[in-house]
């Protein structure tokens, strides 16, 4: 094979990749184009008890951190500001309206170390399990800037519902 004729199947194999890729990604997004939860505000009577700055990396399949969901807003890793108050979590994601979960929303808070396109020392990241406006359960990674994910996490896990065996509410929901 000429040299020639070897750069035109690499070039042909490399278009060919491009394109599944762009195929998989906007087929992804017609799958996931519902609004997980409209946005919104934590109630003005909330108490601020801690506010952490960091960045958000994935929102996947509850119990599947490999699965990413590409529905709108949360799509794309970004910088985010996490407000922590005794009437919920606020989200503030980079060019995204505010998203606020309120305590029935939350599942449960715990510490991951593997998300889809990103892997951290053990138990580097927050894996926050909330349910859609579809009821569905969710799992969000918040990677903390200026504090560990440990102090995000027990920050968090007094606003979870907890069960008559006092252990969180874990049932996923019954929507599409």
């Amino acid at each position: 094979m000429t040299r020639e004729g070897a750069l035109l199947v690499i070039l042909a194999v490399t278009a060919l990749i491009i394109g599944l890729g762009v195929w998989g990604w906007r087929r992804r997004a017609t799958r996931d184009r519902v609004v997980l939860i409209a946005p919104g505000e934590l109630p003005a009577s909330a108490a601020v008890t801690q506010v952490f700055d960091g960045f958000y990396v994935a929102t996947t399949a509850h119990d599947a951190p490999l699965e990413r969901i590409n529905a709108p807003g949360f799509a794309f890793r970004s910088r985010v500001g996490v407000t922590v108050t005794d009437r919920g979590v606020a989200l503030d994601l980079t060019g995204q309206p505010r998203i606020a979960l309120l305590p029935e929303r939350l599942v449960d808070v715990a510490q991951s170390t593997v998300a889809i396109d990103r892997v951290v020392e053990k138990d580097g990241l927050t894996r926050l399990s909330w349910r859609t406006d579809a009821g569905d359960v969710v799992d969000t990674y918040l990677r903390p800037q200026d504090a560990s994910a440990r102090a995000l996490a027990e920050a968090i896990r007094p606003l979870i519902p907890q069960t008559t065996t006092g252990l969180p509410e874990t049932r996923t929901g019954t929507g599409a």
